[in-house]
């Protein structure tokens, strides 16, 4: 994970109905009130119906994959999440290449998730960029033909938090998002049930601005796999809610957008002089500005509980509440076993590569009426998930 009428109110409302079944449970009791287990226990009854009325809540969706256990953003990440019992795969951050091809990275800057920097003959290619108003430096997946990408392989991002992933280092390479759209086909008919998958477009404005432009290129690959519909087993999301607005016109496939911190402003908003902040977009008037185009919003867990000074949970916000009341599920992120990713009260010792106690950490969180979350460890949020239910 990782932001940019009348019309689109339109058909934002009529396709708003495909999630507002996963916001309601059978009795029609809205998640979050006092009846959200009964609620949410009669949306877990498996994988039938369509699109997403059939996926359980709250929905465990796997972050890039089981990142926790996997190089992020490989098959092999992908394809655990979904043993381990994930009801929707995080496939992938979509990153633009040279040559105009869609790949799955978690950023454009790949000298952190590659092994492009072992590479001599990329040597040339490390160069520093502007990126959203932050200077970066490294290897950028726009400097890179597809066959190039193809000859470097996945490594882990966060090796002080998870050593024992480096063991995978070098098995996966970077697939492209029509590999994922086939990979999520092939895996639908091997278990025998609809896979959904999750993808984000990454940094839309300022790969705009490069002629890469990513809206575009994502409608038109849903589109020759048939998977541009209201019933698609594609969510699609962005930081940038013109990027939102641009893929409402041209897909009908449930939308999503992200927000980040409170006072962080999208970069489409910096880009275009809107001066409003995510403080903004989540009043009560800017999620009906949101609900007239998207399904949903991604917002951080802080957004939804928020943390005290020392690091422990305070009040929940009433921001679930909000959301539901204009017709908006809320998929949060991101829920990590690790010490340094759980509120303080949840940590166990100090140690950077621990577990604390994430079950705690979920039950909190299902507590609030959430309607599902992205995780690293699908398993763990799955047991969680089933201890929330049964009370």
């Amino acid at each position: 994970m990782g932001s940019d009428q009348a019309n689109e109110k339109t058909q934002g409302t009529g396709r708003r109905a495909i999630l507002g079944a996963a916001v309601f449970g059978a009795s029609g009791a809205v998640l979050g009130l006092p009846d959200v287990a009964e609620a949410a226990g009669a949306r877990t009854g498996g994988h039938g119906g369509r699109g997403l009325k059939s996926l359980p809540v709250p929905t465990i969706i796997g972050h890039r994959g089981a990142s926790g256990y996997r190089p992020e953003h490989t098959f092999g990440s992908y394809e655990l999440a979904l043993d381990l019992g994930a009801d929707v795969v995080e496939a992938g951050d979509l990153v633009p290449t040279k040559d105009g091809h869609l790949v799955c990275r978690h950023e454009p800057e790949i000298g952190g998730t590659t092994d492009v920097a072992s590479h001599p003959e990329f040597a040339d290619r490390r160069t520093t960029k502007v990126l959203d108003g932050v200077s970066t430096t490294g290897w950028f997946t726009e400097d890179f033909t597809l066959a190039e990408l193809k000859t470097l392989r996945a490594v882990e991002r966060i090796p002080a938090n998870r050593p024992h992933n480096t063991l995978y280092n070098g098995r996966w390479e970077i697939p492209t998002f029509e590999e994922v759209l086939k990979w999520q086909d092939e895996q639908t008919r091997k278990r025998g049930k609809q896979v959904f998958i999750y993808p984000e477009t990454k940094h839309p404005t300022y790969f705009r601005r490069l002629g890469l432009g990513l809206e575009e290129r994502v409608a038109k690959l849903l589109r020759k796999y048939g998977k541009d519909g209201r019933n698609s087993p594609v969510i699609l999301q962005s930081f940038e809610p013109t990027s939102i607005q641009k893929l409402n016109q041209l897909v009908d496939n449930p939308l999503v957008v992200l927000l980040s911190t409170a006072d962080s402003r999208p970069y489409d908003f910096v880009a275009s002089g809107d001066p409003r902040t995510v403080a903004d977009l989540i009043t009560p008037k800017g999620l009906r500005e949101i609900a007239g185009y998207a399904q949903g919003i991604g917002p951080t867990l802080d957004l939804v509980i928020p943390k005290n000074a020392d690091g422990t949970l305070g009040k929940p916000t009433t921001l679930v509440a909000d959301a539901h009341k204009v017709g908006l599920i809320l998929h949060p992120y991101t829920m990590r076993n690790e010490n340094p990713f759980l509120p303080a009260e949840y940590r166990k010792g100090s140690a950077a590569d621990a577990y604390g106690d994430p079950f705690g950490a979920f039950k909190t969180y299902f507590a609030t009426g959430i309607d599902g979350v992205f995780t690293d460890n699908a398993d763990t949020g799955v047991l969680a998930r089933a201890d929330f239910l049964a009370g």
